[in-house]
């Protein structure tokens, strides 16, 4: 009977071709999608997940309350790293870690700039990341440790054994090479090549007096709970440290799990608002439009062709077939079809998974050899066949067998309601897809031409080091007599990023007003360099000496402390008082999505991370870059030259909702495609099927035009059920979605009709085209028969 069914199956498909093309193209292509999505989302949700403890560790954060808002932070005082361990039985291990940073690494001649973090010797027990050669709960003992990865002990050593190699760490200290580790995995939280021991910089003035102070929150802790421990109950326990440490602190401490880390990572007023995982749920709904538009096709086209097959249903049930015998074979006909079509997806992922990964920035693969891989794909097709055929096979196994032997099967207009129910899904989701790409475009648009507050074209930045702070003037006194700058700085963090946040005291403060400002350090040319408009008042100059303790604030943050004109004002920052003598436009350094948060800029041109230099312009870039790269070759020989476009930085900041944007996009406009390619199928049939409608229509000398409105009047309303079903939700959704964002677009009337007139206009020229190809069909042809 099972190959009897299987026969009748590719029969139907060869005499059917291209209906048999339609169905399994559109399956493929919908499964291909959701495949593709689905491995993006699972590399998301499994983010830290190689860490075997995942579940018990977690990072201190902090919730600080200010007068207008609580703002969240990952940098904690220094004695919560020692204070942790003893405090809560709860609590296995605390571990204690400087932020990622950029360190020249040297070996014999060689000189490479990677990323490494100083940690406490606990790190590598709590954080399982797999070791190539040594022990994790050895290797950091010795502060004149470092441990690599495997392709940076590659780099640095070649094939020689790199354990117990020196590597000279910014030509100040040499360590020994005690672990090497495998390279980290691509969906981990962490971003370092080498790890060193905190003991390094734990007798620096700038760590060693911190090592009681509960005020300052400078530093980065981790933990990790016993196995039984509740981290809602240790949360609880550690919450009021820093307020019972610290007098008058408003400070609550938490612990962020791990696994949180990537998903949920967005703090709003102290409150979990969302992360990576708000767009993994919206993909993983992308997904399942997606396959469910694929399987919508199939039905429609099944059902719709349901009477080609009605004389094969009553011939089965007149030799003694039951229903559930028949629903039987038309499922396995289906879930057949599902194969196919699942395998093909699957060529497809294979030829564009190197595209795509470069799109998503990922290295996504399917393990073939992964038992779960196949349950999952056995599963898939199981389920992507039953839904696909289940209306059909209980649709067609329900035919009368004596009303269709004698040629008197009448579907009736009821037979058709559910297709039509079918296709206005599918245009509601296409119109919702439509929607959405069109709004998260023009939201990013809206904001990358946001004016920035300063001039980015021609700018370079350059990571500060001891060697180049100490030649600084002279760097600066070469590039600008060589032409080859138009101004030079530095300060204590790029113009795209802010490093420090303080609060301040001025005259008539209210004793309960507490205000967040982010905090710049400058040298001497700062505005000028950046290109930020002066408000009032005046810059740092080198000819007013008193400038050490003078203070410049940006407009948001004159408008925060209420004085109209604040030039001259006394204000009070680390017991020390600052004259304001300037106040600039403001500038956006954090999140281009968010309002500019107050600002002050102090003058130090000994605190400095990073050097900004605006360069002349010239037709030849490269000739400039050389130019440069001999001044600081000559003044800052220890290390190479690196530099990066301020642009190109500023540009970083929109990667991830970039990411969203096109994948929104290519998806959108593949889900579309799947839906065209049902709505072909469907125009065809029900053009073929109504010839000799179209042949009498003709004879009684009804127009081209006429007939093509005739047919196209049931597909509009499709169309129109399904934008009526789809304007309502989008709106609220994604209002809902740009209300995360503070600088937003408010969303335009007509855009949602404007989608729902697109798929008008798609669903017209197909039916038209197919109903075109009919009415071409001479009549005489047509109705010779009758």
């Amino acid at each position: 009977m099972f190959r009897n069914y299987l026969k009748i199956a590719f029969r139907n498909l060869q005499r059917n071709s291209i209906y048999s093309f339609i169905n399994i193209a559109g399956l493929a292509v919908g499964i291909a999608c959701s495949i593709l999505i689905m491995l993006w989302v699972w590399d998301e949700v499994s983010y830290d997940r190689f860490h075997k403890n995942a579940d018990q560790l977690g990072q201190l954060w902090v919730h600080n309350e200010f007068s207008d808002n609580i703002s969240s932070s990952t940098a904690v005082p220094l004695p919560t790293y020692e204070f942790f361990k003893t405090y809560d039985s709860r609590i296995k291990n605390t571990s204690l870690a400087h932020w990622p940073y950029k360190h020249l690494l040297t070996v014999h001649e060689a000189k490479v700039t990677k990323t490494g973090q100083f940690v406490s010797p606990e790190f590598l027990a709590m954080f399982q990341f797999p070791f190539v050669t040594g022990s994790a709960s050895t290797a950091l003992n010795d502060a004149s440790s470092i441990v690599v990865t495997e392709s940076l002990a590659k780099s640095l050593f070649g094939d020689q054994d790199p354990i117990n190699q020196t590597v000279r760490v910014n030509d100040a200290y040499d360590l020994k090479v005690t672990g090497v580790l495998k390279d980290l995995p691509s969906n981990s939280s962490f971003d370092f090549e080498f790890l060193a021991p905190w003991a390094i910089y734990a007798n620096q003035h700038w760590a060693k007096d911190k090592n009681d102070a509960w005020y300052d929150q400078s530093f980065q802790v981790f933990v990790e709970l016993q196995p039984e421990a509740s981290m809602e109950e240790v949360n609880a326990s550690i919450r009021n440290v820093i307020r019972e440490k610290a007098k008058d602190s408003k400070t609550d401490l938490f612990i962020h799990p791990l696994t949180d880390w990537r998903l949920r990572s967005t703090f709003e007023n102290g409150i979990q608002t969302g992360g990576m995982n708000d767009y993994v749920k919206s993909f993983s709904l992308i997904a399942l439009f997606i396959l469910v538009i694929a399987c919508i096709n199939f039905m429609n086209l099944a059902t719709a062709r349901s009477e080609r097959r009605a004389r094969e249903v009553g011939i089965r049930k007149s030799i003694g077939s039951r229903r559930r015998e028949l629903i039987g074979q038309f499922l396995g006909e289906s879930i057949m079809i599902s194969t196919i079509a699942f395998f093909m997806a699957v060529v497809l992922v294979e030829i564009s998974i190197p595209l795509y990964n470069q799109l998503v920035e990922k290295n996504l693969t399917i393990d073939y050899t992964s038992p779960i891989t196949w349950l999952l794909a056995l599963g898939f097709i199981a389920v992507t066949g039953f839904l696909a055929g289940s209306y059909p096979a209980f649709y067609l196994s329900s035919f009368n067998p004596a009303k269709v032997l004698k040629g008197k099967l009448h579907a009736g207009r009821n037979a058709t309601a559910p297709r039509k129910i079918l296709v206005s899904l599918q245009f509601f989701f296409s119109i919702f897809l439509i929607v959405g790409m069109a709004v998260i475009y023009l939201q990013i648009q809206h904001v990358k031409t946001r004016e920035t507050g300063y001039d980015r074209e021609n700018m370079i930045n350059i990571t500060a080091n001891e060697e180049l702070n100490k030649n600084y003037k002279a760097i600066k006194e070469q590039l600008l007599t060589l032409g080859i700058a138009q101004s030079v700085t530095n300060s204590s963090s790029p113009i795209t990023e802010i490093y420090g946040n303080n609060t301040l005291g001025w005259p008539g403060k209210p004793e309960d007003q507490e205000i967040l400002f982010s905090r710049v350090v400058t040298g001497y040319d700062y505005s000028k360099t950046m290109g930020i408009k002066m408000i009032e008042g005046r810059d740092f100059s080198e000819e007013f000496k008193s400038d050490s303790s003078a203070m410049l604030l940006n407009k948001a943050a004159a408008d925060a402390i209420g004085i109209a004109n604040p030039i001259g004002m006394k204000i009070e920052l680390w017991s020390n008082t600052w004259t304001v003598v300037g106040v600039i436009d403001d500038v956006i350094m954090a999140s281009p999505f968010r309002e500019v948060q107050p600002g002050f800029f102090l003058l130090n041109p000994e605190w400095s991370e990073v050097i900004t230099i605006r360069l002349e312009k010239t037709a030849d870039l490269n000739g400039t870059l050389e130019k440069m790269e001999g001044v600081f070759k000559k003044l800052n020989p220890s290390y190479p030259f690196e530099f990066q476009f301020v642009d190109e930085q500023f540009a970083k900041k929109f990667s991830s909702i970039n990411l969203i944007g096109t994948l929104a996009s290519t998806f959108a406009i593949l889900a579309v495609f799947i839906t065209c390619l049902g709505l072909f199928g469907l125009a065809t049939f029900t053009a073929e099927q109504r010839t000799k409608e179209i042949g009498i229509r003709k004879v009684m000398g009804a127009s081209t035009l006429s007939i093509m409105a005739l047919l196209s009047k049931d597909f509009t309303r499709l169309v129109l059920v399904g934008f009526l079903m789809a304007a309502p939700l989008a709106w609220w959704a994604l209002n809902n979605y740009l209300d995360r964002y503070a600088y937003r677009i408010t969303i335009s009337w007509w855009i949602i009709p404007a989608a729902g007139l697109a798929a008008l206009l798609l669903t017209l020229i197909i039916v038209m085209t197919q109903t075109l190809k009919v009415t071409d069909v001479n009549p005489a042809q047509s109705l010779r028969s009758e």
